[in-house]
């Protein structure tokens, strides 16, 4: 039980500086630059999904975090966002690296990760066109919930008190997840995924949405056993953003988009791992 708490507390703390650099941009965003300055920011974000791919696909999950309060106050695109989400990789590289994993393979997965996050943003943002939503409202609602006067006290204070505030919240709901997963047990997370059955991707889909390290691990660590196929690994990694969905609930006040969103993702998930499984 300490090592939930320790591993909850490392995992929350990891995430504090991407959330400081958000906020910051967020605050700089609205009170800093001007009219013009924000249409040259914006103005291409056609091209978000390929750069929201790749950052995804570095070994990390902050970049997750970011895009979700960057979507929230409409600075970058749904298709951006779900980019973001599909290529994320959470624990799965130092997972694979430390069980001596073949570089080729990693270097497959991450790919194939990044391309699919990437084909499936831009899709995305062919077909969604998201309504404009005035970008003060998300600042002003974000401000006001966290007291943090930044009219006042300036946009380094005030990106310090979200993003502190911000760290409460998941690692408050990281102890929840992570005591959860401690008592249903990981051997009961493993049978689960065992079962070669068409529920599998299913499963894997859900298990990896958990913003929690532990289902990345169970996961990989399954899959590098040879306990399940390369179509369930992967819809339970396409799922697994880290703490992007947590903290997509949190910013972002369209509960009805937040799960429309979390939908997509788990429709993308089981539906490419389980083609994978059928042409491999």
């Amino acid at each position: 039980m300490l090592d939930v708490i320790l591993d909850c507390l490392i995992d929350s703390l990891k995430l504090l500086p991407y959330l400081f650099i958000t906020f910051l941009i967020l605050e700089l965003f609205e009170h800093k630059l001007s009219t013009k300055n924000k249409k040259v920011l914006t103005k291409n974000k056609k091209v978000g999904p390929l750069f929201g791919a790749v950052l995804g696909g570095l070994p990390q999950c902050g970049f997750s975090a970011m895009a979700s309060s960057l979507f929230s106050s409409r600075v970058i695109t749904l298709g951006t966002l779900i980019a973001v989400f599909l290529s994320t990789s959470d624990e799965m590289l130092p997972i694979m690296l430390s069980e001596r994993a073949d570089i080729t393979l990693i270097l497959k997965i991450i790919g194939f990760k990044v391309v699919v996050g990437m084909f499936f943003g831009f899709i995305i943002d062919f077909l969604y066109k998201s309504k404009e939503k005035d970008k003060n409202d998300h600042i002003h609602d974000m401000c006001s919930k966290d007291h943090c006067d930044c009219e006042h006290s300036g946009i380094f204070k005030s990106s310090i008190i979200h993003t502190l505030k911000t760290g409460l919240f998941i690692l408050i709901a990281n102890l929840i997840l992570g005591f959860a997963i401690y008592f249903i047990g990981e051997e009961t997370l493993e049978n689960t995924l065992k079962n070669k059955n068409i529920f599998s991707h299913l499963i894997a889909s859900l298990i990896g949405l958990i913003p929690n390290c532990a289902p990345s691990v169970i996961i990989t660590h399954l899959y590098l056993s040879k306990l399940i196929t390369i179509g369930t690994l992967m819809s339970g990694l396409l799922t697994g953003s880290g703490v992007g969905i947590l903290m997509l609930f949190k910013s972002n006040n369209n509960k009805k988009e937040n799960l429309t969103i979390m939908g997509i993702i788990i429709l993308i998930g089981v539906s490419v791992g389980f083609i994978l499984d059928l042409i491999i």
